[in-house]
């Protein structure tokens, strides 16, 4: 092999890079991820895992010195971009002015072979003409270190090396070496094959192992998408909320990750840029309830596993709001100065503050967690004594803190407070662990921390209550009001046909809705008042209005939730109200959670047509 220098672009029709947004498909195999924008370019891609280093990172760096792996045609007129219906595998069209084209497959492979499933740390991209003879350009350009590196790329002769002290990347490939190191212009008039991956040689033929990689991956997909309990109405929609969710699991631990990306603005210009590429134990116990209702009981077992390991090391103490999900507990939040961000809207952060902060409804998460396991005859390795006594651990600190200051769910990072949502998820921990004592035969227990339980529902009904204010609100003896209330119905705390709960609802539509959209709270944060509209939120008010009684306008702001997902079927953290256009982290679990949840809640049943 030989060491190359990366050759100069040569001159010709190609339009410049598409403006960086949201209006991405996501491929990925439990491992890691990427995403790709609707002209076939990978602009997102973190390997060896969802929180590594991005080897793609054009989504947060426009300039030149972004990286990004395009696979483009010459005089571009138009692209076409789907999933393969019930798979997690993205074909991307591409067309000239003359009407040739071609298409992009892209997908990481993840099948059963050899008695466990495999998911290697690989990119296939496969090319297929289309119509005439379209002329095409291959730029593959990874980064590492946070883009400060460039690879030392030496090629053989059928694969190119791109090694960094980090890691080194292999392409395997039938596409013509000096084409794609030359980023050379060339006729595309056969198939061609790219799979990107570690240091290894294939074991067959590029182009049949990629053949035999994407017929098994769709093979795999599309088994697990069988298998869903699916509502009636709006089949497509929970399917690709489902398997997006199921992307989102990062196999090895069972962690789950709340987003696939770092420092996407909440707003424009806003500042508000985390990095959500690690495990909270908020949102994951609402994927793993979301795809429970869909039956699908194995991310719950995966996610129990990781569960398991972060209650036994607490040891009944502090547990953090999230952990890195190969369970690391340091998470330091720092900003990387040289990247300009999304749209030039920096900081890009790493590392998340949130893991210093106190937020006390994470206890209750864990309960409401592994609760199904106790009761789900299905699970290969059902809960019992042995996993109750660890939760009344976790039970004791919810005791504890309830009525102590926290940052609360929306992680506040100047203020305390005894916030509503942290209370009611601790009261929410002593229920199920009454409910779960019951079922073990453990009246005992069951009437301990069912008395703890009842407390607890006093006081919140009476110090998170406003008589001015006419609602529920965000903190005891508070009066701002604050969506994460509605979750009151959801968990099961109060009838939701309750006159205080269906008041609370009424001020909420009033003060912080814009239209269909919701927005997390009103009163100003340490970044000032939210702009956005906080997707979760509005399907919490879907949720809320659906059990009220107001069926018809819960589906009204479902449908125009639905409308605002991308082309992909996609969402991100937030809708701006007023243009529509998805900002926050991409794609958020918690708001494809809510597009499963409202499916379910509103659909017509089954037996309304069968």
């Amino acid at each position: 092999m030989s060491a190359v220098s990366p050759a100069s672009v040569p001159e010709s029709r190609f339009p410049p890079p598409c403006e960086a947004s949201l209006s991405l498909g996501v491929i990925g195999n439990c491992t890691f991820s990427a995403l790709i924008d609707r002209r076939g370019r990978i602009v997102w891609c973190c390997l060896p895992r969802f929180d590594g280093d991005p080897v793609f990172d054009a989504l947060l760096d426009a300039s030149e010195n972004g990286s990004a792996f395009a696979i483009e045609i010459e005089d571009f007129a138009e692209s076409r971009q789907f999933y393969e219906p019930n798979t997690a595998v993205l074909r991307t069209q591409l067309f000239d002015r003359n009407g040739q084209g071609f298409e992009i497959t892209d997908f990481a492979p993840r099948f059963f072979a050899r008695s466990r499933y495999f998911k290697p740390m690989m990119l296939v991209r496969r090319i297929r003409p289309l119509q005439g003879t379209p002329r095409i350009r291959i730029t593959l350009d990874p980064r590492f270190d946070w883009g400060q590196t460039r690879p030392v790329i030496t090629r053989g002769s059928n694969h190119i090396r791109y090694c960094a002290d980090s890691q080194t990347l292999r392409l395997n490939t039938d596409a013509p070496i000096s084409y794609v190191l030359g980023r050379q212009v060339f006729v595309l008039n056969r198939e061609l094959n790219l799979l990107l991956g570690p240091d290894e040689t294939l074991h067959d033929g590029v182009a049949d192992t990629a053949r035999l990689f994407e017929q098994e991956t769709i093979g795999y997909w599309r088994t697990w998408s069988q298998r869903l309990a699916l509502p009636l109405e709006w089949q497509d929609a929970v399917i690709r909320a489902a398997i997006t969710l199921k992307m989102s699991v990062f196999e090895d631990t069972g962690a789950i990750v709340a987003a696939m990306t770092t420092s996407i603005p909440e707003a424009p210009h806003s500042g508000r840029n985390w990095d959500y590429r690690y495990c909270w134990l908020r949102d994951a116990f609402f994927v793993v309830r979301a795809l429970n209702s869909l039956a699908e009981v194995g991310t719950m077992e995966d996610y129990l596993g990781w569960l398991v390991n972060v209650v036994v090391d607490s040891g009944g103490a502090h547990v953090q709001p999230l952990y890195g999900i190969g369970l690391e507990r340091q998470l330091p939040e720092t900003i990387v100065a040289h990247l300009p961000g999304y749209r030039g809207m920096g900081p890009v952060r790493v590392g998340n503050q949130a893991q210093e902060h106190h937020q006390h409804d994470v206890y209750g998460n864990i309960v409401l967690g592994s609760s199904q396991a106790f009761y789900d005859h299905r699970l290969l390795h059902r809960a019992g004594r042995p996993e109750f006594e660890r939760l009344e651990l976790v039970g004791e600190q919810a005791v504890r803190v309830f009525d102590l200051p926290d940052a609360g769910m929306w992680e506040l990072r100047t203020r305390a407070r005894i916030h509503t949502s942290s209370a009611l998820m601790s009261w929410a921990a002593c229920d199920r662990l009454a409910r779960i004592a019951r079922l073990l035969e453990l009246p005992d227990r069951a009437d301990y921390w069912q008395a703890h339980a009842s407390a607890m529902h006093t006081r919140i009904l009476q110090e998170s209550w406003n008589e001015e204010r006419q609602a529920f609100v965000e903190s005891f003896g508070g009066r701002d009001l604050d969506a994460s209330v509605l979750l009151m119905a959801e968990v099961g705390f109060i009838d939701p046909r309750d006159a205080r709960f269906v008041s609370t609802i009424n001020a909420l539509e009033q003060h912080l809705c814009h239209g269909p959209f919701m927005r997390r709270y009103e009163a100003p944060d340490d970044f000032g008042k939210p702009e956005t509209a906080f997707n979760i939120c509005t399907f919490w008010r879907i949720d809320a209005l659906a059990r009220t009684g107001r069926q018809q306008q819960a589906r009204e702001i479902f449908e125009a939730m639905l409308a605002s997902r991308n082309h992909l079927g996609l969402l991100s953290e937030d809708t701006h109200p007023v243009t529509g256009e998805m900002w926050g982290n991409f794609p958020q679990t918690y708001s494809m959670v809510g597009i499963i949840n409202g499916a379910v809640r509103l659909s017509a049943p089954w037996h309304s047509v069968i």
